[in-house]
């Protein structure tokens, strides 16, 4: 792969080297992320294809189905190339009726991160991230109980790194007090930019930075001017979003999700879409930075 292949690639460890451009797998399960897909074949042939392209970065978690992905993750890639990177998350455990409901007492933290080793058939986790925050927001309580238990993980070897999801600056702070932190997965997007201050702040400390739900999540991203600056540079506004986030900060990673093998391409193919100078500052207007959209 080149450095400019798919946004180019990060290193945060000297084993822990991920491609910008990463692949979501949580849209792999069935409707609301809950139950089976309805072609697991389907969902089989595109993450191969996605490691055929060359993503060496899979985002996912047990809770996804739940169970259902890290099996099918474990089905299509398994024995795993040796330079893929499963990036896991543990805090929530999901209710029969499909309901998201935390789950972070540090016992259940340790059962969840087990569960992700037996589902995906490893010995060991690349990275866990502590899944604290709802999908918008995030709150200043302490988290110390919670990452110190992954922490115990790392230091027994079950996991290799660790990061945080859904949590403030003040949280990464106390976070790092206890373990060194990889990578923080935040809602980010043109529209969204509550978290600008973190983006800069992951860059500078060479944190990586996954925006998730980089397109707006469950209502789409809609702006009239994505859609002009993406008709002048003959892309769609989704391609233009995902390149505005990748040239946001050099620790930006990207984890769009797809169950199509057509969107899957689209999206990596704004990998190699260039932003000029007019069209960033144009895309840069849409929200104000620091704004929640």
């Amino acid at each position: 792969m080149t450095s400019t292949a798919l946004g180019g690639t990060l290193t945060l460890a000297d084993d822990l080297t991920l491609t910008r451009m990463g692949y979501g797998a949580m849209q792999l399960a069935g409707p609301g992320v809950f139950g089976p897909p309805k072609d697991r074949a389907q969902a089989v042939a595109v993450l191969r294809e996605a490691v055929g392209l060359g993503i060496t970065h899979i985002d996912t978690s047990d809770f996804y189905g739940p169970v259902v992905v890290n099996e099918i993750i474990r089905e299509a890639l398994h024995p795993y190339p040796a330079d893929l990177r499963i990036v896991t998350k543990v805090g929530a455990r999901r209710g029969d009726d499909g309901s998201w409901n935390p789950s972070l007492e540090p016992a259940d933290l340790k059962a969840q991160v087990h569960e992700n080793l037996q589902h995906l058939g490893l010995d060991t986790l690349d990275v866990v991230n502590l899944r604290l925050g709802v999908v918008e927001g995030t709150s200043e309580e302490s988290l110390a109980e919670q990452f110190g238990a992954l922490a115990e993980l790392q230091r027994q070897g079950l996991i290799r790194y660790l990061g945080l999801s859904g949590v403030s600056s003040a949280q990464l702070t106390e976070a790092q007090t206890i373990a060194p932190v990889v990578t923080v997965q935040n809602l980010y997007n043109l529209a969204a930019r509550q978290d600008d201050d973190l983006v800069d702040r992951c860059a500078a400390e060479n944190i990586a930075f996954a925006a998730f739900f980089p397109l707006g999540g469950f209502s789409r991203l809609q702006s009239q001017t994505l859609t002009d600056v993406a008709g002048r540079l003959g892309a769609s506004p989704q391609q233009v979003a995902l390149a505005w986030l990748l040239q946001r900060s050099a620790t930006t990673v990207l984890i769009p999700g797809t169950s199509s093998m057509a969107h899957l391409r689209e999206n990596v193919a704004a990998a190699d879409l260039g932003l000029p100078a007019d069209a960033v500052t144009e895309l840069d207007a849409i929200a104000p930075r620091g704004s929640a959209g």
